[in-house]
């Protein structure tokens, strides 16, 4: 059995994998650059079999959806010598329709790297939910603990603050006037 990561990448697989409509898919150009097609070649193989391709195994971006995926990977607009046409994405359902309908050594080999891309993104993302959904418990553990570690803060605060100056007391040196004369040296004291 062939080692598939020899033939296409996992990193330059799962770096092509763009989430629309809420669903992971691929680009046609991209399914084309992994399968060594013209893109032209994958969208005629697939016309000739499109009853092995519903809607929710491969669709073509509306409008708004083409100017998010534009704006995302800087895609030459249509006046500039770029695409003519919208692009098909693929599902994975899609991706693995595309095996049936490309039977070359090669696009077996991509396809089943691409599924175990798919299945190791799927995985990535489940483990993400599991991170998230622990740190929302420990949010809500920790949560009811802000007021007082926020008190306890504002306490170490006030101990480390130098004492404020208190106005009634005054600073620097005064003589009371109840206090004996003062006397110079061979002199007696004189009162005034």
């Amino acid at each position: 059995m062939k080692d598939d990561t020899s033939i296409v990448p996992m990193e330059r697989i799962a770096g092509r994998i763009i989430v629309l409509r809420g669903v992971n898919v691929l680009l046609d150009s991209d399914l084309a650059a992994l399968y060594g097609v013209e893109t032209k070649v994958l969208i005629q193989a697939v016309k000739r079999n499109l009853d092995r391709f519903p809607k929710d195994f491969m669709f073509q971006p509306v409008a708004q959806e083409l100017a998010i995926l534009k704006s995302q990977f800087v895609t030459s607009s249509l006046t500039h010598g770029g695409r003519r046409k919208r692009p098909h994405v693929f599902t994975e359902q899609g991706v693995a329709m595309l095996s049936s309908v490309l039977s070359s050594p090669r696009a077996v080999q991509v396809n089943i790297a691409i599924m175990r891309a798919f299945i190791r993104l799927r995985e990535a993302l489940g483990t993400n939910r599991e991170l998230a959904r622990k740190f929302g418990e420990l949010e809500a553990r920790v949560g009811t603990h802000d007021d007082q570690i926020a008190e306890i803060l504002e306490a170490i605060r006030q101990l480390l603050a130098p004492p404020a100056a208190d106005p009634k007391k005054e600073m620097g040196f005064h003589v009371k006037e109840n206090s004996p004369p003062y006397r110079t040296k061979g002199k007696p004291a004189s009162r005034s």
